[in-house]
């Protein structure tokens, strides 16, 4: 049950997109966060759980980096904390939950 968690946690974070916003911006973060997405899911289905928890350990960076960038260019708090923040606490419980796997 626990691995089922594990790999479901990190098959939803590896797929996650937001809609709407800046085009230009959008295609740039989208192609980031589709390569990331496949880079992870890649990791999780040729290398194993344990590659792929030290993955995401990784990449919990990239949503911190967003909210900062969201608050320093005047975006609402409630993008940069609900969405980010929420993200970068969530990536490391998948980690987590890898490495127990």
């Amino acid at each position: 049950m626990l691995t089922l968690a594990a790999y479901g946690l990190a098959l939803l974070l590896g797929l996650f997109v937001k809609p709407g916003g800046d085009a230009a911006y959008l295609e740039i973060k989208g192609l980031r966060d589709a390569s990331t997405g496949i880079l992870g899911l890649a990791l999780l289905a040729f290398a194993g759980a344990h590659a792929e928890a030290w993955f995401m350990v990784a990449a919990a960076l990239l949503p911190l980096g967003d909210a900062l960038i969201v608050l320093r260019h005047g975006g609402t708090r409630a993008a940069a904390f609900g969405i980010h923040f929420v993200t970068a606490a969530a990536v490391p419980v998948s980690a987590a939950l890898l490495f127990l796997a």
